[in-house]
């Protein structure tokens, strides 16, 4: 023995009062811990889209489902249910069976949040029906307009919608998704009266966009990168309050319109009637993929960024089901204060 070292005591017997409570207390602050680390999916599982492929929810999607594939052990097939501003994939979601996490929802701020003010009562299913797992990502909207129109600034293009106002189009991804929201924003904040054209996705707008059917779009900057590098389509200004990494020459809509801001979400949610220990699991490998320095890189390649829940940067599902509820009651105020709903 080492002098002045104090011997070491042998390990093992009976465990005292004070280290009984030390434990209990460590496995109260992890909530879910042991019961998540017992559950692993038993049969194939499948993420449900709520739009077409092409667009940036099916792109999201699609880079989740093939790293929880292997983080769980099982396939994850990617299944698209476009519809109804995305109410159709998620009331399958909600209805699933057997309720055993194998159906998952790859949820957007339409789906999460906005929907519930848009749709009201004909809303499918209501918040409480979902359960949150796990924020993926957080990414801004481009403003694009058809080649042939004349303006190539935001300014230029205001003033050339106030003088045709009610005859400007735009196209968004469906009724209720984040870019129709924005545009419903900028409206509201410029007094200019647009005439919305939804589709079922982003894929089907940002074609007739390029084929130059509709005056102009709004889109998230993931599906519109190609688009806007190839020159198909102009972009105008990007929703976030800085400007985006790839596409350094498109200015915020924020130096036009001081303070606008609409930046999109997505995530994973399932049925709540899924049991806790898979949630949490589920919750806990989405945490690992999405502070993975690989995944972030490649979100960073569409302009995306982290979902930044957790001091680490990550998500959880308690986290994740704070962000939705604040997310609810924000776009709830702007959307009946525009008076935005599907009657």
């Amino acid at each position: 023995m080492e002098r002045g070292r104090a011997p070491l005591r042998r390990l093992g017997g009976r465990m005292s009062a004070s280290r009984r409570a030390v434990l209990a207390a460590a496995l109260a602050a992890a909530p879910g811990l042991a019961s998540a680390q017992a559950w692993s999916p038993t049969r194939p599982m499948r993420l449900v889209i709520p739009f077409p492929p092409g667009g940036t929810t099916d792109l999201m999607g699609r880079m989740v489902a093939e790293r929880l594939a292997a983080k769980l052990g099982q396939p994850v097939v990617v299944e698209n249910r476009p519809g109804a501003g995305g109410n159709i994939a998620g009331d399958s979601v909600v209805r699933a069976e057997p309720a055993d996490g194998s159906t998952l929802f790859f949820n957007t701020i339409g789906t999460g949040a906005m929907n519930y003010a848009v749709y009201g009562s004909r809303m499918p299913w209501r918040p409480e029906e979902m359960a949150a797992v796990g924020l993926v990502t957080r990414v801004p909207n481009v403003l694009m307009v058809a080649n042939r129109m004349a303006p190539r600034t935001m300014p230029e293009f205001l003033d050339f919608a106030r003088s045709r106002q009610g005859e400007i189009t735009y196209g968004t991804a469906g009724i209720g998704s984040s870019p129709h929201v924005c545009m419903e924003l900028l409206g509201q904040i410029t007094g200019i009266r647009f005439v919305h054209v939804p589709f079922r996705g982003s894929g089907p707008m940002l074609t007739e966009l390029m084929a130059e059917r509709v005056d102009c779009g709004m889109d998230n900057i993931p599906s519109s990168l190609t688009f806007i590098r190839e020159n198909l389509v102009r972009a105008l200004g990007v929703s976030s309050l800085r400007r985006v990494s790839v596409v350094p020459d498109v200015p915020v809509i924020a130096d036009t319109i001081p303070g606008f801001e609409a930046t999109a979400w997505f995530g994973v949610q399932t049925s709540a009637r899924v049991p806790r220990a898979a949630i949490d699991r589920i919750g806990a490998e989405i945490d690992v993929i999405v502070r993975d320095p690989a995944f972030l890189a490649r979100l960073a390649e569409f302009g995306a960024d982290g979902p930044g829940l957790t001091p680490a940067g990550g998500t959880t599902p308690a986290a994740y089901e704070t962000f939705i509820t604040a997310e609810i009651r924000k776009w709830g105020e702007v959307i009946r204060k525009a008076d935005l709903r599907v009657e």
